[in-house]
């Protein structure tokens, strides 16, 4: 909590917080738990309410020393709600008539929504392979405040996959309520296309993006991509777009002394042309020039690099192709997409 003005010459009986609720800097609120201040005295009727931000719909109430506000809707999840108490002139008022010397500002945390209702949101908008229709009747597009409780507490329904190609090594990742890499990729890519941090991480913005995507019908137009690279003899890289296979090509990864990590990780920076810089093996520094980059894991990516031959460990981790096929191959390869690497 703090305060402006306040010091040791503050007045005997002047009005003052003596405490709020949420407490200054607390995370996990709830979405509709009541904003309660207490005061030293008695609060007048006529006094100026706090403020919130953002703000959400609901009521203020005074009652003897007490200011309470009861959400009618829940807020966005992970909002950082800052409220203000404001103080002097026209501020916060006691029923003796005196005001509250400074403005209080604290802020708060509200919890995150539901693991569960953002894979059916990212269903509802094209970003998944799966295709989610509720148990019963939908929830409106434009009711904002419905679907912001659903946020908290997702509806029934059923998720179905779009498409019978893909490789088990994706079915497999699927689990309905887990926040694993599988979601993760999903959440990136809805990010990638609307202008946010690109982490894999959901936050306010995230949520409210999803929102007025919801209310506007804002689908992703791309489809959905996936890779796996095999690391045995022959090395391949083979990408699916909607279920279909699109690209199947011999690829190199890393040798023993820099082996390409196995597992699923989901592309988080691309470039056209980049140079890439590290250090061999043999503590030799190297600065290559590459094309149709997307990296995937640490400094680990998919990318053209120039070699007699493919389809053998030759890379420090990277799976590399030839040019041609680097160029086919990098537009699927977008923000989210998951590369599973296997033995």
């Amino acid at each position: 909590m703090t305060q402006a003005g306040r010091s040791a010459t503050t007045p005997l009986g002047e009005l003052r917080v003596t405490s709020i609720s949420p407490r200054n800097g607390k995370t996990g609120v709830g979405a509709r738990a009541p904003i309660s201040i207490e005061f030293s005295a008695p609060i007048s009727s006529q006094s100026a309410m706090p403020i919130l931000d953002p703000s959400t719909p609901g009521s203020w109430q005074i009652s003897g020393k007490t200011i309470t506000f009861t959400p009618s809707e829940p807020f966005v999840p992970l909002s950082e709600v800052t409220l203000t108490i404001p103080g002097r002139r026209g501020g916060t008022l006691g029923k003796a008539g005196k005001t509250l010397p400074a403005s209080v500002v604290d802020s708060f945390e509200i919890e995150d929504g539901s693991t569960l209702r953002l894979q059916q949101l990212l269903s509802m908008l094209d970003y998944s392979p799966l295709s989610w229709a509720p148990r019963g009747q939908a929830i409106s597009p434009s009711g904002a405040g419905a679907q912001l409780a659903a946020m908290y507490s997702p509806p029934p329904g059923d998720f179905a996959w779009r498409n019978s190609g893909w490789p088990s090594s994706l079915t497999g990742l699927w689990r309905p309520g887990s926040y694993n890499v599988f979601t993760r990729g999903l959440v990136m890519s809805f990010q990638a296309d609307h202008g946010l941090i690109v982490n894999g991480t959901p936050d306010a913005g995230l949520w409210n993006d999803l929102l007025s995507a919801i209310a506007t019908n804002d689908f992703n137009t791309g489809g959905y991509n996936y890779a796996v690279a095999v690391k045995t003899a022959p090395q391949t890289l083979t990408i699916w777009h909607n279920g279909t296979v699109m690209l199947q090509s011999a690829a190199n990864t890393g040798i023993p002394q820099s082996p390409t990590p196995s597992g699923t990780f989901p592309v988080y920076a691309r470039y056209r042309n980049y140079l890439m810089r590290g250090t061999n093996p043999d503590g030799v520094a190297y600065a290559d020039p590459v094309q149709f980059v997307a990296y995937f894991y640490d400094g680990d990516a998919v990318h053209y690099f120039p070699r007699a031959d493919y389809g053998i460990p030759q890379s420090l981790g990277c799976i590399e192709l030839p040019l041609a096929t680097a160029a086919i191959a990098w537009p699927y390869l977008a923000y989210g997409t998951l590369v599973t690497v296997v033995n």
